[in-house]
């Protein structure tokens, strides 16, 4: 069994460890092609910002019933913080790189950069992140990076750039939430969900074409149908199943999702947008595979070889010793 999990209310803890692990790897797979359906007909940064500030609304609603108190003021800018990193920067910095044309293979691509940046802030905030765990982080950016030959790297200069900071600001809201003091899990998603699309809405208001001349008229059902989708599945369930796993996990597993998400785009642009494999996905497949058991088992099985070698040595040691003495 993983080290990384409490002793305590194990077998419970290994189910939700996993459940969460299978929300995050397989709904935020999906949510590739349900913003590229949302933003048919939909303002990306409004968008964006609209359904963050639903969901927040919805949490901090469900946090009241269950009678938690309000954030404190330290709690608020904690809270403002990560929303402002998570829910506004790193999700309108990638839906606008989307916008601007860059290439599914290439978006993917930077996605990965993510659990990376996160291991190494983590490490710079003195936590230690075992070896077998950069090179899982490593082996799973090369898997996704093969994996993403089956898509298109075509990209405009703002675009790439845009895509390179969404990780970068996704990670730093991750650290930081694994930092700070927050207030109790419902009204810390809450309260950094309604900031963070607050903060959107203003924005998208203030310099988004789009939006300015925007008419609920103009959205179509498919567009309508995918903005709900990714309030209720990609945010209320995954974004919290995410969030759980920062504080009860490595960082490096809470990351690992950036390399499984690809494989499930693919297979929902292949069942549902009519797109074509090649050969790549089955190089790419193994090397995913082999990064998830090194960020996975990687300590226990680094603590395994080092225990036999002791025991071997120990053992060669003896008889020669006894070779010696006779």
């Amino acid at each position: 069994m993983p080290t990384f999990i409490s002793q305590l209310g194990l077998e419970r803890q290994t189910i939700r460890l996993y459940g969460a692990l299978l929300i995050v790897y397989i709904v935020w797979g999906t949510t590739y092609f349900a913003l590229d359906v949302a933003m048919q007909s939909l303002p990306p940064v409004l968008m964006n910002g609209v359904r963050f500030v639903v969901a927040g609304s919805v949490m901090l609603a469900i946090a009241r019933w269950q009678g938690l108190p309000w954030p404190t003021a330290a709690q608020w800018r904690s809270s403002a913080l990560i929303g402002s990193l998570m829910a506004f920067a790193a999700m309108a910095l990638m839906v606008l790189a989307q916008r601007l044309g860059i290439g599914s293979g290439l978006m993917a691509t930077v996605v990965t950069t993510m659990p990376m940046w996160l291991a190494l802030w983590t490490r710079w905030g003195g936590e230690r992140v075992p070896l077998t765990s950069w090179i899982g982080l490593a082996l799973g950016a090369m898997g996704a990076l093969v994996l993403a030959l089956e898509g298109d790297f075509s990209a405009t200069p703002l675009g790439a750039l845009l895509a390179f900071g969404a990780p970068l600001c996704w990670s730093l809201g991750s650290y930081a939430s694994r930092k700070l003091v927050l207030p109790a899990p419902a009204m810390a998603s809450g309260a950094q969900w309604l900031i963070g699309g607050l903060l959107g809405v203003v924005v998208a208001a203030v310099f988004e074409p789009g939006a300015r001349h925007f008419e609920w008229a103009q959205v179509s059902a498919a567009s309508a149908l995918a903005w709900v989708y990714l309030v209720v599945m990609g945010t209320l369930v995954t974004l919290n199943a995410y969030l759980w796993l920062l504080k009860n996990t490595t960082a490096a597993l809470a990351g690992s999702y950036s390399f499984v998400n690809p494989v499930v785009a693919l297979c929902v642009g292949v069942l549902l947008g009519g797109e074509q494999l090649t050969g790549w996905v089955f190089v790419a497949m193994p090397l995913i595979l082999l990064a998830l058991a090194l960020i996975l088992y990687g300590r226990d099985l680094s603590t395994w070889l080092r225990t036999r070698t002791a025991a071997h040595t120990s053992v060669t040691t003896t008889s020669h010793a006894s070779e010696a003495q006779r």
